[in-house]
This record gives C-alpha cells, sequence and structure tokens, in this order.
C-alpha cells in the first residue's frame, strides 16, 4: 500500500508562490496602457499698442470708427481709439494735457499759428522723414502745418469748403436762377424777400459765424482771393484799403436780408431755419451736410458759390482745417509713424472723403466722392481761385487778434453799430499795434 504524504499540496502551493515572485521581480517593469496625446501647435500672440486720437470732433465718433477700421484691418497689432473733446474747450484742454504729459499720442491740430506755437514748445514731433507725406501733398497743403523753413509736423487731414446753401424748391417756384454776381444775389434776396420768404437764415447772436460763415466766406472775391490776401499780410496792402472795406460793405448789405431779431438767434437756429424751409439762403460751410443729412429735409436743396462783384473773379474759401500730429511724449512714436504714413494714401483719402461727407482730404488726387451734396461742395473749386480763411495765417499770432478784430468789425457792421470804413480802420488800428507790415503798408 503506498501512503501520500499530507505535506505534498503545501509544498507545491509554496513553489508556485516562489516563481511568481521572481517572475515579479525580475522580469520586465509592467507598463500603463498607451494614451492619445494631441499635438499642441505653438501660438502666437500678436502684441497690441493702443493709440489715443484727440480732436475736437465729437460728432464725428462713428464715421471715424470706420475710417479707423480700415487701417485696423491691415495693421491688427495697433488699435487707434477716438477720443473727441468739445470744440470750445479743445485748445485749453490739450494744452492742459500736454503740460502733465496726459496727451493722446495723436491729436489734431489747427492750420497756422495755433499748432506752430505747440511745435516750437517741443510738443510735437517732426515728420520731415515721414514715409509718403512729400509725395502725396502740395505744397500749400503742407505749409498750414509746418514752420517757416518748411519742416512739416502733421499730416493734413481735412480740408472744409464755404458757399451758399440754398432751396431748391423755393427758387425753383419763384423762377430764380443761382447768382453769379454779388449784385445778382443781392437782386435774388430781393424776390425772395418779395414773397414773404426769410432770404438768409444767417444769424448774429453767435459772432463767430458773422466772422466765419459770413464775412470770412465773402472776402476772397472781394480781395482778390489768395494773391490779395499775400499782399495785405506782405505789407504791400493796408487793410483798410478799398478792397477790404467793400467787404465789410458786403456784410452790411445782407443785413436786410436776415431773419428778424436776428442778433438773437444763434447758429443753431440758422440751421433749423433752413432745415423747416423757413429761409431760402445759408451762408455756411461743408460741416453742415451731415446735420441737413440727418435731419431730412423736406425739400431738395445744394449750394452755389458766393459770387464775386461784377467785373472781379470769384474765389472760394477752402480752409485747411485740421492736420494730425503726433505727440512729442508718445510711447509708441514708431506705431504713431505708421498710422501717419497710412494717412497719406488714397486708402485714407477716400475712407475720409466717403465716411464724412463735408470733409474734404488734401492730398494731389481727389478720391471719388459718393455723397452728392458733396459733390456738389467740392464742385465750386472749378473755375475758382480757393484760399484759407482771411484770418488763420499770421493774424492768429499777437494781440489784438486778426480773427478777434475781424468778428467784432463784421458784427458791428451787421448789427448796425459801426460803417465798413470804420470796421476796416479798426482792423487796420488794430494789426499795426504788433503785425509789422501793417506799420510800413502805407510808406
Amino acid at each position: 500500500m503506498t501512503i501520500q504524504s499530507a505535506t505534498t499540496p503545501s509544498l507545491a502551493l509554496t513553489a508556485l508562490m516562489l516563481v511568481g515572485l521572481l517572475t515579479v521581480s525580475c522580469g520586465p517593469a509592467p507598463t500603463e496602457p498607451p494614451t492619445a496625446t494631441a499635438t499642441v501647435e505653438p501660438t502666437t500672440e500678436v502684441s497690441q499698442v493702443v493709440l489715443v486720437m484727440g480732436s475736437w470732433r465729437p460728432g464725428d465718433v462713428e464715421g471715424m470708427n470706420r475710417i479707423l477700421d480700415r487701417f485696423h484691418d491691415d495693421h491688427p497689432s495697433i488699435t487707434i481709439r477716438f477720443e473727441p473733446t468739445t470744440p470750445p474747450e479743445y485748445n485749453a484742454v490739450l494744452k492742459a494735457q500736454l503740460e502733465s504729459g496726459s496727451a493722446p499720442d495723436l491729436f489734431y491740430a489747427r492750420s497756422y499759428a495755433t499748432s506752430r506755437m505747440l511745435f516750437e514748445q517741443g510738443y510735437i514731433a517732426p515728420l520731415d522723414d515721414l514715409p509718403g507725406l512729400a509725395q502725396s501733398f502740395p505744397s500749400d497743403m503742407l505749409s498750414p502745418w509746418a514752420t517757416i523753413d518748411g519742416v512739416p509736423y502733421a499730416v493734413p487731414f481735412i480740408a472744409t469748403s464755404h458757399g451758399v446753401y440754398y432751396n431748391e424748391e423755393i427758387f425753383q417756384t419763384l423762377g430764380l436762377e443761382t447768382p453769379t454776381t454779388w449784385e445778382e444775389l443781392l437782386t435774388t434776396a430781393h424776390a425772395i424777400e418779395d414773397e414773404g420768404i426769410t432770404p438768409f437764415a444767417n444769424t448774429s447772436g453767435d459772432p463767430w459765424t458773422v466772422a466765419e460763415l459770413v464775412f470770412m466766406n465773402l472776402a476772397p472775391s472781394f480781395i482778390g482771393g489768395r494773391e490779395g490776401r499775400m499782399a495785405y499780410l506782405n505789407g504791400e496792402r493796408c487793410f483798410d484799403d478799398a478792397a477790404m472795406t467793400d467787404a465789410f460793405e458786403a456784410v452790411g448789405e445782407l443785413a436786410p436780408f436776415l431773419p428778424d431779431n436776428h442778433e438773437l438767434l444763434t447758429y443753431a437756429d440758422s440751421r433749423e431755419l433752413f432745415a423747416q424751409g423757413q429761409a431760402a439762403m445759408f451762408l455756411s460751410s461743408s460741416l453742415d451736410i451731415a446735420f441737413f443729412e440727418a435731419s431730412e429735409v423736406g425739400f431738395p436743396w445744394s449750394v452755389f458759390a458766393i459770387p464775386a462783384p461784377e467785373g472781379r473773379e470769384a474765389h472760394v474759401t477752402f480752409h485747411p482745417d485740421a492736420g494730425l500730429a503726433l505727440n512729442a511724449a508718445s510711447s509708441h512714436p514708431e506705431e504713431a509713424r505708421t498710422f501717419l504714413s497710412w494717412m497719406t494714401t488714397q486708402a485714407c483719402a477716400a475712407a475720409l472723403a466717403n465716411e464724412l461727407p463735408g470733409f474734404f482730404p488734401m492730398q494731389r488726387e481727389t478720391p471719388p466722392i459718393e455723397n452728392e451734396h458733396a459733390r456738389a461742395f467740392l464742385s465750386l473749386n472749378q473755375g475758382r481761385g480757393t484760399d484759407a480763411r482771411l484770418a488763420w495765417e499770421k493774424l492768429r499770432e499777437g494781440t489784438p487778434d486778426g480773427y478777434v478784430l475781424m468778428q467784432e468789425g463784421a458784427v458791428d457792421v451787421i448789427q448796425g453799430q459801426a460803417t465798413a470804413v470804420e470796421a476796416a480802420q479798426a482792423l487796420q488800428e488794430g494789426l499795426s499795434e504788433w503785425y509789422g507790415p501793417a506799420q510800413t503798408c502805407g510808406e
């Protein structure tokens, strides 16, 4: 009989366990099941530079943002933020910002003396090496933002034109043609008045409107345009000569055709009188295009040029209004220069002309203009000389300011408080207190 040991199963189990331990300790290390991994593409972050642009045109925010978007499309790393100030406060606010170091990187610069003083004080950077500037603009458009030696310090941006808005429906009903001489304009006004309609919407409660929209609107056709203006500036003519007296006299000739109590009415009243069809004509600038279009005026309207006195050549006040300057203390001058260089292009000119109707680019080549009223205003330049507002160049650099003298004289004449001769004499006497050519013009 065979006897089996009771320990045999235990020994077998122990052997199996030893084999398992040896397998774990001496075999290859266990691995985790493979997992799928996503390929991570390297990301390129665009470094954003934000530039602030200052302006005196708060009403242009939407249009300016559309213009700036054209630039942003091609320059995604640069953002221009348009932050305007109300016009009456602009000069003082900008000067305070420049003095405190908080001014915008870019800002609107008024033409001639106002911006030139800021440049001379070191607040504005020179732009004599800016790509595209000299090639894109004629010298007469660069000079309002350049030193006496010709160093440019702003890119010419917006010009405004001047003329006479007129109600085409009234003219057609009365069988009137647009006048071609000053004498015809007065005859036309008489005919309108005879029908019980106010001929001109202009008022004198806001003195600046008499200076800019009336006197400086008509003056070029009375003094001989730019050539005549330069004769005054050079001392070849005195400011109380026959031509200047005639310009003040023309202001007085309009007075009987203005609204009743015009001295109590404002610029806003003038625009409403024309927009509501209560006045047939309105001496003003192309800036009012946007207002009348937004007002949805209920009659067809257009513009004609201020006619010259018979025998004289007609001229249009086409004023270089604003350039764009670079803050000399900007933290991002290269990016700002990139934008300023873009402003010299036809792409910018076209955007300006069509996004802000009534503002005109000053490049050598004028882009196509879509707005019919803006086209009508610009067409007034054809066959006529053009010039800046009479007081802007040189005559605002001393005290008493030539602008103030012209404004006071024109207001006094239109309100019947002075004669044209007296207004011209006051202009000559005031300027001769500090302006050299006015002191020697009679010699």
